[in-house]
């Protein structure tokens, strides 16, 4: 929770979505639903993106809360 963030599109989005694979992965059975989403957070990482509080890692490209996560999805379907 980062309520002094909120609403200011800066809050880094994958450990959410890093969850929601475990929760796929753990409490439904779901592991290749899991995979596809731990590669696409991999892959996204690998190419450049970050949000703002990753940025000084090998940035390619910062992107705001929305904008990670709409990657981390069309990541997922590929």
């Amino acid at each position: 929770s980062a309520p002094d963030i909120a609403g200011q599109g800066i809050a880094n989005p994958i450990a959410t979505i890093e969850s929601a694979a475990m929760m796929l992965r753990y409490s439904l059975g779901e592991d290749k639903a899991a995979d596809m989403i731990e590669k696409a957070i991999r892959n996204v990482l690998k190419d450049g993106y970050r949000t703002k509080d990753l940025s000084a890692y090998d940035a390619k490209e910062v992107l705001s809360t929305t904008e990670m996560g709409d990657v981390i999805a069309a990541y997922s379907i590929k």
